[in-house]
C-alpha cells in the first residue's frame, strides 16, 4: 500500500464469509440443483419427499440423492428421515443470507 493515500477498501468480506459463500454459489451454480430449489420453493411447505423427484426432473434417484446431498452440506436445505425415506426443506434464510451477501452497493459514476 502506498503511503501517499489512506486504504480505499473498509467493508471487505472476511475469508471465512468468503469461503462460505462461494461454497454455497458453487452448490446453487448446478443446473438440476437449481431446479431442485425451484421445486422445493414451489411447494407447500417448501418441502419435498426424494421419492417424488426423480420423474420430474428425469434423473435417478441416486443422481437426486447427490444434489440434495450438496444443497445440504452448502446449508441451503435441511434433511428429515421419515423412515425409509429422506424429506427435503428448503433454509430460507440461507437465501436470505445469499442475497444479502451478493447485494454489493456499487459507487455512483
Amino acid at each position: 500500500m502506498s503511503a501517499c493515500c489512506e486504504p480505499a477498501i473498509t467493508n471487505e468480506l472476511h475469508q471465512a464469509d468468503a469461503e462460505d459463500l462461494a461454497r454455497r454459489l458453487k452448490a446453487v451454480s448446478d443446473p438440476t440443483r437449481l431446479k431442485l430449489i425451484s421445486m422445493l420453493a414451489n411447494l407447500p411447505g417448501l418441502e419435498a419427499c426424494v421419492c417424488d423427484i426423480p420423474e420430474a426432473l428425469g434423473v435417478s434417484q441416486p443422481t437426486v440423492s447427490h444434489h440434495f446431498k450438496v444443497l445440504t452440506e452448502a446449508g441451503l436445505v435441511d434433511r428429515r428421515k421419515d423412515g425409509t425415506w429422506v424429506h427435503y426443506r428448503l433454509r430460507p434464510q440461507a437465501f436470505e443470507d445469499l442475497t444479502t451477501a451478493l447485494s454489493i452497493p456499487l459507487p455512483v459514476a
